[in-house]
């Protein structure tokens, strides 16, 4: 039995599958770690999608801009060690409860601050409904985020399948 290997930003191998029916194309087959470092800091990739959920990338490095979401989203650290700072803005609702997916914002929130959560491999965090939040990192490292297909997810398909 072979021993489970974690990844990391500097250290990762890129698996593969055996297609036994249909084309290479038609599978999603990318390493989280891969994408990460091939990314700018805190680009939003999209690494896997059900209908209008997505799994997203990012390679977290430095300070981020502010985002927002209408909804609840998740954040996993697979590698480094990340800060995440919330505000509760103080006028309300930064975005309207329609809108789907994360929200870039341009500069930082007003409001109050609500406090950040460290992040280490592994380790999860609520990015709640109508909060403002920003990813700081030390040093390189990558996050999953579980959100909604918005404005500032990126698709980059073709760079990240199997062809």
């Amino acid at each position: 039995m072979q021993a489970t290997q974690l990844g990391s930003l500097g250290n990762y191998r890129k698996g593969s599958i055996e297609i036994i029916k249909g084309k290479p194309g038609h599978y999603a087959m990318s390493n989280v770690f891969e994408v990460a470092n091939t990314s700018a800091p805190y680009e939003k990739v999209v690494v896997g999608k059900n209908l209008k959920y997505v799994i997203e990338t990012l390679r977290a490095e430095g300070t981020s801009p502010w985002f927002t979401a209408s909804h609840d989203e998740f954040a996993v650290a697979l590698d480094g060690e990340i800060d995440v700072h919330f505000i509760k803005p103080s006028d309300g609702p930064l975005v309207g409860e329609q809108t789907e997916g994360t929200v870039k914002l341009d500069g930082e929130p007003s409001g109050q601050s609500m406090g950040f959560v460290r992040l280490r491999r592994g380790h999860q965090a609520l990015l709640p409904a109508g909060a403002a939040y920003r990813f700081e990192a030390r040093k390189a490292g990558v996050l999953l985020v579980q959100t909604i297909l918005g404005s500032a997810s990126v698709e980059k398909w073709a760079d990240i399948c199997i062809q």
